[in-house]
């Protein structure tokens, strides 16, 4: 699909990998929606890039049709659709003082994680199912996991079990879209320098850029915009998780 002249919506798009990927997409030519609950850091990123800000709790079902609703009046119709709003708690599953994990973490974190991707999938497909092919296609979702689906870590029961679930509506859900000539993929990153791991000691930084084989380092978010223009650009790329880990294998801590 051709990144130039598209629409495209970005969930998470004011910071980390999420505003990597906008900005990938506007320097290629894409007009884009961001969505976010961080309004300074939405706008601010938004303005920058010449696209257009909107304030989306994912998780809620009038707030992704009433933003898919501004991004359109903004843009038209989006034909790229890449999520990557989420949340990561670290909380085991029986903690200090022999405490039970509390429940409303756990909820919350497949509320935004798993329930808010299908949510705006969902939306985004109904929407775009109704316009034309462009060279066979009508659009392409991207998805964002995490290694943690396959190898979590102590602490990270419902983070896992959120992004095990992305992995597994993938495939599904491509099926399901297939007929309407859209292309749904998942991006599962290892290590990555996010905002969250920016706050930490050098260090502690190189420490965990260390535990990854080749190459030893973090990630980059421009290395996840990378390969989701790889996925946008090349449409046998369908139904798919690719991990972009550096070969890792997560450690139990």
């Amino acid at each position: 699909m051709d990144i130039n002249g598209a629409a495209a919506i970005v969930t998470g798009g004011a910071s980390g990998l999420g505003k990597a990927t906008a900005t990938m997409l506007a320097q290629q030519g894409a007009k884009v929606a961001i969505f976010d609950l961080n309004e300074e850091a939405g706008r601010a990123t938004a303005d920058a890039l010449g696209g257009v800000y909107v304030a989306v709790n994912v998780a809620d079902d009038a707030s992704v049709a009433a933003g898919l609703d501004a991004a359109q009046a903004a843009h038209g119709i989006a034909r790229i659709l890449v999520n990557c709003a989420g949340v990561a708690p670290a909380v085991k599953t029986v903690g200090k003082d022999n405490a039970s994990h509390p429940l409303d973490i756990f909820a919350k974190t497949i509320s935004v994680n798993l329930i808010g991707s299908f949510n705006v999938i969902a939306k985004f497909a109904a929407q775009l199912a109704a316009v034309d092919e462009v060279d066979g296609e009508r659009g392409v979702i991207v998805n964002t996991a995490s290694v943690a689906a396959y190898d979590g870590q102590i602490g990270q029961a419902a983070y896992a079990a959120s992004k095990g679930g992305v992995v597994g509506m993938t495939l599904p859900i491509a099926r399901d879209l297939a007929s309407h000539k859209i292309r749904v993929m998942t991006i599962a990153p290892g290590i990555f320098l996010t905002p969250m791991l920016e706050a930490f000691p050098q260090q502690v930084q190189d420490a965990l850029g260390a535990q990854v084989p080749h190459p030893s380092r973090l990630g980059k978010p421009t290395e996840y915009a990378q390969l989701v223009e790889s996925i946008v650009r090349n449409p046998m790329l369908n139904g798919e998780v690719i991990r972009l880990d550096g070969a890792i294998r997560m450690a139990p801590r």
